[in-house]
């Protein structure tokens, strides 16, 4: 993959913007503390840290998601294209633009490919215009187009998680969310996948806002990316010079050498320092 190949050197106009937003679960548990971020028309920025660091609390406090798990935003704002969210509910955010791939691909297991598609399309009616976004989801991932008439249920991961986010576009989204989407497919797969992404961020100029555990795969397609820990962004920056950062390259790149891990605490804090 060719890195920053898209990334224009114009300030982008901002689509998203998280300002400091806190999220508490069951009125008792505080999930995320604070986070800011913004992403700019056509940017493709990725949100990086572990497991428990509190990214798809942030997916899910963008795409109003977060109530079947009694969660709430507590504080903070979120806007999208300059319109305050607090009072929408996730159907209308995705009438607006906004569409969350949710971790685990979440498709239509008993239904075709084709029908996951039609499902996901919300202009009833409008033949026309299903056929060609289902012929342009086809063109980004021809195998769903050989599996069409498959039960969903029975596709391989990698060809599930090409039906999620080919569901996703069925939208028209502006921005599209991607949560893990690298969970449990083969690094050949995961290049595949992460390079049709970024042809759709390039070709289409859909925002795309990518949660990710694997950050030397996310940081190859990125433009910017945000470092979360404890519910906290610690750093913050363009892809290229997160790549670079030796802390990022020891705890989250695999390192050049073995961890001391009497110093995790001191990494910790020189992250704080550098956001």
């Amino acid at each position: 993959m060719d890195a920053q190949s898209a990334q224009s050197t114009a300030t982008p106009e901002t689509v998203l913007t998280l300002s400091s937003v806190e999220v508490v679960y069951d009125k008792v548990f505080l999930a995320i503390k604070g986070v800011s971020l913004e992403v700019g028309e056509g940017q493709m920025v990725a949100l990086l840290g572990g497991n428990g660091a509190g990214k798809s609390t942030t997916l899910k406090s963008i795409s109003g998601l977060l109530a079947p798990e009694r969660g709430e935003v507590t504080r903070g704002s979120v806007h999208f294209q300059g319109e305050d969210l607090a009072s929408l509910g996730p159907s209308q955010r995705v009438a607006r633009g906004l569409v969350h791939v949710l971790e685990g691909r979440r498709i239509f297991g008993h239904l075709t490919p084709e029908d996951n598609l039609l499902a996901a399309f919300s202009l009833k009616g409008d033949r026309r215009r299903y056929q060609a976004l289902r012929d342009q989801v086809y063109s980004y991932f021809p195998r769903l187009k050989e599996r069409a008439g498959t039960k969903a249920g029975y596709l391989s991961g990698g060809e599930q998680q090409m039906l999620a986010i080919g569901r996703a576009l069925m939208t028209e989204p502006r921005l599209l969310m991607l949560d893990e989407p690298s969970l449990g497919l083969a690094p050949l797969l995961v290049e595949e996948i992460f390079t049709i992404v970024r042809d759709i961020n390039v070709n289409e100029g859909v925002s795309v806002l990518l949660v990710e555990q694997n950050a030397a795969a996310a940081l190859e397609i990125a433009h910017h990316a945000y470092l979360v820990e404890n519910g906290h962004v610690v750093m913050s920056g363009a892809a290229e010079v997160l790549r670079q950062n030796p802390d990022v390259q020891e705890f989250y790149l695999g390192g050049t050498g073995k961890v001391d891990y009497h110093n995790v605490k001191h990494y910790r804090r020189r992250k704080r320092w550098l956001a």
